[in-house]
């Protein structure tokens, strides 16, 4: 079983089922694979969310493709990810791939201040932050054929087997994915759950549009940093398991 790198790093806030929130899962176009409460956000988290840093960076849920050009003022290649957490490894993959951009979705906003901060901090002009569901702006905000590789980084696992319906990586979603990627782009997901990432790559194996890059788990890619957790964890003895995929 892998290190718990999601509940001490990227998820501030708390997971629970179905049953506690009321809530009932979706159809498989909205996965609703995260369940907000509310908690403790820094001053500075706060400023940046209700400031200059918000409207400088973010972009508002809009139910039309983005054109990528007029966000970022320039052509690039463009990268998605999905759940930043609080931005360490977004940070640190924008700053050392200048040549790309990058769009970054994350429900939560302490996350969101976060990595605000650190575009600030760290002068990192090519990230752009859409704090909404994923999977809305992945059918909405993203036009298809248009992006160059996507990232998924320690998903919340679910790990109790009833909330396994809550994991973001599924088949439905992965398909609705590929069909924005450009031929050759890629799907890159990361985890510390061991049987996560066996469900990783069967349904990205199983989908007919991706090829894997590998015979099977990748080695992790220098571009993606070691966070603190995950060498905490390595020391440990966890395992973290890559996957990267190709569209055909």
């Amino acid at each position: 079983m892998g290190y718990k790198m999601n509940t001490t790093e990227k998820n501030t806030d708390q997971q629970v089922s179905d049953t506690e929130t009321g809530e009932e899962k979706k159809d498989w176009g909205h996965i609703k694979s995260f369940v907000h409460r509310s908690v403790h956000m820094t001053p500075k988290q706060r400023k940046a969310l209700e400031g200059e840093l918000f409207q400088t960076w973010c972009l508002p849920y809009q139910a039309e493709p983005l054109n990528y050009e007029k966000v970022f003022g320039r052509s690039a290649p463009t990268v998605l990810e999905i759940g930043f957490g609080m931005g360490e490894t977004s940070a640190k993959i924008a700053h050392t791939s200048t040549d790309k951009n990058f769009i970054g979705v994350e429900v939560f906003s302490g996350g969101v201040g976060a990595l605000l901060n650190r575009i600030d901090e760290e002068s990192i002009p090519n990230i752009r932050i859409i704090q909404h569901d994923a999977v809305d702006v992945v059918n909405n905000m993203l036009a298809p054929n248009s992006l160059d590789g996507v990232h998924i980084y320690f998903p919340d696992p679910w790990p109790k087997k009833r909330h396994h319906k809550r994991r973001l990586v599924q088949s439905p979603f992965i398909k609705q994915l590929v069909s924005r990627l450009k031929p050759g782009g890629y799907i890159h997901c990361a985890t510390d759950w061991e049987d996560y990432a066996m469900q990783m790559m069967e349904v990205l194996s199983s989908e007919e549009a991706l090829q894997n890059r590998f015979e099977g788990f990748a080695p992790r890619p220098d571009y993606r940093p070691l966070t603190k957790f995950e060498n905490r964890g390595i020391k440990l003895g966890y395992g973290v398991w890559d996957l990267i995929f190709e569209k055909k």
